[in-house]
């Protein structure tokens, strides 16, 4: 008569499960990639289950990646995404500084229009004129011809 499989055979076989769904490239629960981290996360367990309980499926999980070769389709893309991701919030670093280097020009700017529009209204108010207007001269008639 076979024993009842207790919690610890339970976790084994998910993770065993969880390692071939990793390898074949069908990741459910995680991203794919070929760490320990997303082995865990695949299998739902923890990673300390990993790395204290089960080293002997983690050495045999490291083993196989490395028979495997380079990294999966899946792992590719993920690194070519965190590349494009990085490069673009490098952009966008250099973009914020640049911003923020042309805040005190821009102050300045809005310093010297409030007080111009400030003399503005006040002569307005004054009625200091800027303006002469001109009187009207009747205009001569024109020959065509």
């Amino acid at each position: 008569m076979n024993p009842a499989p207790n919690d610890d055979d339970r976790e084994r076989d998910r993770i065993r499960a969880a390692m071939e769904r990793i390898l074949a490239g069908t990741a459910e629960n995680s991203n794919g990639a070929l760490t320990i981290v997303a082995l865990a996360h695949e299998a739902g367990v923890s990673r300390n289950a990993l790395t204290q309980r089960h080293t002997d499926l983690k050495n045999e999980f490291y083993t196989r990646v490395r028979e495997r070769g380079g990294p999966s389709e899946v792992e590719d893309r993920l690194r070519k995404t965190t590349a494009r991701l990085k490069n673009t919030i490098a952009n966008k670093n250099t973009e914020l500084e640049q911003l923020r280097a042309d805040v005190p020009a821009l102050v300045r700017t809005i310093n010297v229009l409030t007080l111009e529009n400030q003399q503005l209204r006040q002569a307005r108010e004054h009625n200091l004129p800027t303006v002469i207007p001109l009187r009207d001269r009747p205009r001569a008639p024109r020959t065509c011809g």
